[in-house]
């Protein structure tokens, strides 16, 4: 996993180049009904739900993607496990959903090509009340507590795990974070944060187990060398007018 594109990174916003050509993001077919059964699974590194091609990106990226999975990434009672940092802060954990590109037959065909994937990932943290569209998934853990084992979850709406702005976010062009590491990834990091509740968040941190019967925490990959690669946000970072200090 070594290469000079990878992933995460920390975004220094001071440093993001606003970019106009960057469109809101859009989904399509994200809402799923209930009797669309999705497979849940602890993979012994994270948990992955298994998403139907008929979700897809249709706006914000130049070409078509369509979804595969997604998954989370976490800390511990201790401390935030989010993967990628905002000037150097790391967040409670992070979710990514990951699509490939619509010009490949599969996602396995799509990941080894330099525009491949995208992935879109946005923060979770802890405050107020439960989130619904959390507690899909959050309410199965304990039925997949061992590496290996997957449930079935009723279909809901996907996007609510997401932002509801689309339109502010970050995008680079990284990697997978788990080997091997393909930098093939068109990231959209969202700017807009996810509420969980204090309960939601410590079920996510301790529910699951690893391979050799630990609890699955700190499921993140440290930050990555930049070098030299351009960070693009959709929106204006930094004030245009530069204040001296005082």
């Amino acid at each position: 996993c070594g290469g000079t594109k990878q992933s995460p990174i920390n975004v220094d916003t001071a440093q993001a180049i606003f970019s106009p050509d960057l469109r809101p993001i859009q989904l399509s077919g994200y809402s799923l009904p209930a009797n669309k059964q999705l497979k849940l699974k602890n993979n012994g590194h994270t948990v992955v739900l298994e998403l139907p091609e008929s979700l897809a990106l249709t706006g914000g990226y130049a070409q078509q993607y369509r979804a595969v999975q997604l998954h989370l990434h976490w800390g511990s009672p201790l401390g935030p496990g989010s993967e990628h940092t905002i000037n150097g802060r790391r967040f409670p954990a992070e979710i990514h959903v990951v699509h490939y590109n619509t010009k490949y037959d599969s996602f396995a065909e799509a990941m080894v090509h330099p525009d491949g994937l995208a992935v879109l990932g946005a923060f979770l943290e802890v405050g107020h009340g439960e989130n619904q569209y959390y507690h899909e998934i959050l309410k199965h853990l304990l039925e997949i507590q061992e590496v290996g084992q997957e449930t079935l979850v009723p279909g809901f709406n996907i996007a609510g795990l997401l932002p509801a702005n689309l339109k502010l976010y970050f995008h680079y062009n990284g990697s997978l974070t788990t080997p091997p590491c393909y930098q093939t990834v068109k990231w959209t990091i969202f700017n807009q944060t996810l509420l969980l509740s204090h309960h939601q968040m410590s079920m996510l941190v301790s529910s699951l187990r690893t391979d050799d019967d630990k609890i699955l925490q700190s499921n993140y990959r440290p930050v990555q060398n930049l070098h030299g690669r351009r960070v693009l946000a959709s929106f204006q970072t930094t004030p245009s007018v530069k204040h001296s200090p005082g």
